[in-house]
C-alpha cells in the first residue's frame, strides 16, 4: 500500500501596515495653549528684559527711536552711579534684617494659629477663624493710621521694629497653615496622645516637621512681598538712615524726576537680586508645598 504525501500549504504573507509618522500633529487646543502661553510669557518678561537693556545704556540712548531691544555698546556706568548716590549696603541690609524677621516671624504664628483652629477645640473657634478671615479684606491703608498711633505710642516710631512687629500677624498664612493641617492624618495626633503626648509635643514633634513645605511656602512669598514693599515703610520711617531698599530707589529719581531713568533702572535691577535668588532656591520647596495636597 502506497501512502500519500501532503505537502504542507504555503504560508500567506501579510501586507505590514503602513508606519506611522514619527511626528505627531498639533491638535488646535495645543496650538492655542502654546500661543497663549509664549503671549502670556512675553507680556511677563517684556518689561523685564526693556529694564536690563535699558540699565546698560547711557542716558542719551535710553529714548532712542526705534526702540533697541539689546544695546550695541553696553554701558556699566549706571551701575556705578547707583552705588555713589545712595548707600546700597546700608539699604540691602535694613531690607534684608526687615524681610528675614518678618518672613520668619509669619511663619511661627502662622503655623501656630493654623494648627489651634485645626487640631484644637476652643469655644468660639469658627467664629474667630471668621473674624481672621475678614481681616483679608481690610486693605493697609486703612489700618495704617491706627497701627502708627500704636507704634508711637510704644516709643518704635522710625525704627526697623515699626516695619516689623504689625507684619508678623498673618490671616492669609493662617488660612493656609490650617488647611495645611486639615490635610494630614488625624490618627498620627491621636496615637501621640495615647503615648501621653500633650497638644504643644504633638504639635512639635509630629505636625511641624510635616508641615515644613506649608511653612516654606509663606516664607517665600512673605519675603518677595515685603522686599517690595513700599507703603508701610514710607508712612512709619523718616530718617535715611532707617529707609528700606525701595524707599531708597525713589532718591535715584532726583528732584522733580530730573534724574537718569539709566541709573534708576539699574538700581532696579539691583533690587530685583535677592528677591531672584530667593524664588530660584525656594522654588522647589514652593512647588512641593503647592502640590502636597494633591497626593494625600
Amino acid at each position: 500500500m502506497t501512502t500519500a504525501t501532503v505537502t504542507p500549504p504555503a504560508p500567506t504573507t501579510r501586507a505590514a501596515p503602513p508606519r506611522r509618522s514619527s511626528r505627531a500633529v498639533p491638535t488646535p487646543s495645543t496650538v492655542a495653549r502654546t500661543a497663549f502661553l509664549v503671549v502670556a510669557a512675553a507680556l511677563t518678561l517684556g518689561p523685564v528684559i526693556w529694564t536690563v537693556s535699558t540699565s546698560l545704556r547711557s542716558p542719551a540712548e535710553s529714548f532712542t527711536l526705534p526702540p533697541q531691544l539689546i544695546p550695541t555698546d553696553p554701558d556699566l556706568t549706571p551701575y556705578i552711579q547707583v552705588f555713589a548716590q545712595i548707600n546700597m549696603g546700608l539699604l540691602t541690609l535694613n531690607s534684608a534684617l526687615v524681610t528675614g524677621f518678618i518672613a520668619v516671624g509669619q511663619m511661627l504664628t502662622a503655623a501656630l494659629a493654623g494648627y489651634a483652629f485645626a487640631r484644637l477645640e476652643f469655644r468660639g473657634r469658627s467664629l474667630w477663624f471668621s473674624l481672621v478671615l475678614a481681616t483679608m479684606m481690610v486693605p493697609v491703608q486703612v489700618t495704617i493710621v491706627p497701627v502708627f498711633m500704636i507704634i508711637r505710642g510704644m516709643g518704635l516710631s522710625d525704627t526697623l521694629l515699626a516695619l516689623i512687629l504689625p507684619a508678623i500677624p498673618t490671616a492669609f498664612g493662617t488660612f493656609l497653615m490650617r488647611q495645611y493641617f486639615l490635610g494630614l492624618p488625624v490618627e498620627l495626633g491621636e496615637a501621640a496622645s495615647i503615648d501621653g503626648a500633650g497638644p504643644w509635643r504633638t504639635f512639635a514633634s509630629i505636625y511641624a516637621p510635616l508641615a515644613l513645605p506649608g511653612l516654606a511656602i509663606i516664607g517665600i512669598l512673605a519675603f518677595n512681598f515685603h522686599w517690595n514693599e513700599f507703603f508701610r515703610p514710607l508712612i512709619l520711617t523718616i530718617s535715611e538712615q532707617n529707609f528700606t531698599l525701595p524707599l531708597g530707589l525713589v532718591s535715584l529719581q532726583g528732584n522733580m524726576g530730573t534724574g537718569s531713568i539709566s541709573v534708576v533702572l539699574a538700581g532696579v535691577v539691583l533690587s530685583m537680586i535677592p528677591a531672584l535668588v530667593v524664588f530660584l532656591f525656594g522654588q522647589r520647596p514652593l512647588r512641593e508645598g503647592l502640590t502636597a495636597g494633591v497626593s494625600k
